[in-house]
């Protein structure tokens, strides 16, 4: 990481600067005004609103509105969100597995996680979540409806879900379990090295190369390359996105991290070193794949390491920090927008893959509006215009070259066109001198790690 250097002129050499004391004067009492008005409120309802409301609920409804004001991945983070973020990153929780998300006062699901009661079930991305045991949810608080969600093992719960393209709604029973997220999984399909990252918690790192390493000690020197699945990873810890990358580039920048003052960036750089000896790279990419996953995309992409295929990704190129308040309470707080080795943003415009290709095997896909960042209220406007990159895609355009039928694909035994265009696609780029790529066209089979 390269050091930076930030040169700033002491308060007692700005207040020699002509008007500048007023100016800051101005500005402190303008600020002050705001504040009283913020504690007349604060009095006015403590004492006269209808129900009495204990001072710690008004403060919180304060900060949260403050924060609710600025982006969508902003926010203050109680006991219990502190503690659900905690147990998220480390890779356990008790719940279905879902990742959910506020949209117009309805509980939208942005994606199901691997392995799950929710991915089991057969929930998908852009979901609508009306109903929990049979009681309406909507214009309820998110906490409130992840906080029914969650429960002891073994317990059920049954979900109402509204979904484009289905003409009534459908209904879900599912049973709580605990979550142990295997970020990462692996399987060889004839020659061809398989890796699923499903998320990017404090695993997943180690998990990664810990993949490479089986499936070069399971192939050997027959290895004709490796698709990387990031299809509806949600993303996570930036630290491990970096390290996921470093395992495929040999050296490089990998990713550029930029807070408000333009001298202030972070450059992250992989180490010397391609674990995989520069074989074929392929990465699958969605709607669903954001934040940290979106970081690797770019950066395979940025250094032509790997061919990016699939869907438009999610869009989320903001790095939120997390500041502890207390032993149980924190505020996340966007911090930075981080872009690629080019200097793309990812924020609003995804990452465009290389080879655009749909998810046929989805009979009800064409049907679904796909849910992205620039679809969030008040999210950060991409000040880094690409005009090679079109904001507006229509998804559901059919493309002459994909014309064949969910049923049709099944019928062949397809049930992953992307996964099985992808693995065709690795056989094709492999050396001469590795043996041609045996495909199984259905679907991953539970994998190793």
């Amino acid at each position: 990481m390269t050091k930076s250097w930030k040169i700033a002129l002491p308060v007692a050499a700005l207040l020699l600067v002509p008007g500048y004391a007023a100016v800051q004067a101005a500005a402190e009492t303008d600020t002050y005004k705001e504040l009283d008005a913020l504690m007349d409120v604060f009095e006015r309802v403590r004492v006269t609103y209808v129900d009495q409301v204990d001072d710690k609920t008004l403060i919180r409804g304060a900060i949260n509105g403050m924060l609710a004001s600025l982006d969508p991945h902003s926010g203050y983070l109680d006991g219990r969100d502190y503690a659900n973020l905690k147990q998220t990153t480390d890779g356990e929780y008790t719940g279905l597995g879902l990742t959910v998300t506020s949209e117009d006062g309805t509980v939208k699901v942005v994606t199901p996680t691997d392995d799950t009661p929710a991915a089991r079930a057969g929930i998908k991305s852009g979901d609508y979540i009306t109903h929990l045991d049979g009681e309406f949810i909507y214009g309820g608080s998110l906490n409130e409806a992840v906080d029914k969600m969650r429960g002891p093992a073994g317990t059920k719960i049954k979900l109402t879900v509204v979904r484009q393209g289905e003409p009534k709604p459908l209904e879900f029973t599912l049973t709580r379990e605990v979550v142990v997220i295997k970020p990462v999984k692996w399987e060889v399909r004839g020659t061809v090295g398989m890796i699923r990252i499903s998320t990017f918690n404090s695993k997943t790192g180690d998990a990664t190369r810990a993949a490479v390493e089986g499936i070069k000690a399971k192939l050997g020197n027959s290895v004709a390359g490796y698709v990387i699945d990031l299809r509806s990873n949600p993303g996570g810890l930036l630290d491990e996105a970096i390290k996921v990358s470093d395992v495929f580039l040999d050296s490089g920048e990998v990713v550029s991290e930029r807070r408000r003052a333009k001298n202030d960036v972070d450059h992250y750089y992989a180490k010397s070193g391609d674990l995989t000896d520069g074989k074929p790279v392929l990465v699958l990419v969605d709607e669903g794949t954001a934040s940290a996953a979106e970081i690797v995309a770019g950066a395979l992409q940025d250094h032509r390491r790997a061919i990016v295929l699939g869907q438009r990704s999610f869009g989320k190129g903001s790095v939120q920090t997390v500041y502890p308040l207390s032993a149980e309470t924190a505020l996340r707080l966007t911090t930075a927008r981080y872009f690629t080795p080019s200097g793309r943003s990812v924020q609003e415009n995804g990452i465009d893959p290389d080879i655009t290709v749909p998810q046929l095997s989805d009979p009800r896909i064409a049907d679904r509006k796909p849910l992205r960042e620039a679809d969030l209220k008040k999210h950060l406007i991409n000040e880094v215009k690409d005009s090679t990159n079109q904001l507006v895609e229509q998804d559901s355009v059919a493309d002459p070259r994909f014309a064949a039928k969910a049923d049709e694909l099944k019928a062949k035994g397809v049930l992953d066109y992307q996964l099985d265009y992808a693995l065709r696609l690795v056989g094709r780029l492999a050396p001469p001198a590795i043996a041609p790529v045996q495909v199984a066209a259905t679907a991953p089979r539970a994998a190793s790690q």
